[in-house]
């Protein structure tokens, strides 16, 4: 079975989908930019950027999935969108299939209407990460029928400020944002790494995007 490249492996979100494909036995890479200053058994990390074609076309060489858990933060904010696009048509080309987390200010209230960071009361601080992200997304979705690829959306109250603690369960929706019987949109860190490998090892969303939350 191939395994799993993780661009951004040593952040928040990358580093728990990194562990629990380890904890699968999966063969998993992390590339980040840094070395990863705690490092996690049975998972090789190796040193680049996704703006550099040559660790692109390295990574894709493997044949694993490919997933995308890099922010548009600092120098990567103004490049990202075009990274991606480049990474996804070449994963395109060599037939891997392509994973990119999202931002939850892309998911919508309800079926039909906005986009939460394009409603009243968005935080501004993350208006352009949230603009960003959702244009990714559309480029997916514009992207040829030959890229199989999948976008995971984490919800509202996701980081590590919000780390939570491991539940083993989690709730599936495509463009909705989750909410519990208390209004809230939140999941651990180590249960949206359970849900993200999930969908790496039995793929349900191809050409589509999806969020999990409690």
């Amino acid at each position: 079975m191939a395994g799993l490249t993780v661009f951004g492996g040593g952040g928040y979100a990358g580093s728990h989908i990194v562990e629990a494909a380890a904890v699968r036995g999966m063969e998993v890479t992390s590339i980040t930019r840094t070395e990863v200053a705690t490092q996690i058994a049975n998972v090789r990390y190796r040193q680049g950027s996704l703006t550099d074609p040559a660790a692109r076309a390295h990574a894709l060489s493997s044949g694993d999935t490919i997933l995308i858990a890099v922010s548009p933060r600092g120098d990567m904010a103004d490049v990202l969108r075009g990274a991606i696009a480049d990474f996804a048509a070449e994963a395109e080309n060599a037939g891997v299939r392509f994973g990119v987390i999202g931002g939850s200010g892309s998911l919508i209230a309800e079926p039909g209407g906005a986009r939460l960071f394009e409603m009243p009361g968005f935080g501004q601080e993350y208006l352009a990460e949230a603009r960003t992200m959702s244009e990714v997304l559309d480029d997916l979705l514009a992207a040829p029928s030959t890229l199989d690829w999948f976008m995971v959306c984490p919800p509202g109250d996701f980081g590590p400020w919000a780390a939570g603690t491991f539940r083993d369960e989690y709730r599936v929706s495509d463009d909705v944002v989750l909410v519990d019987s208390e209004g809230k949109s939140a999941i651990s860190g180590a249960d949206f790494g359970v849900a993200v490998v999930d969908e790496v090892e039995t793929p349900a969303h191809r050409r589509r995007r999806f969020t999990v939350a409690y």
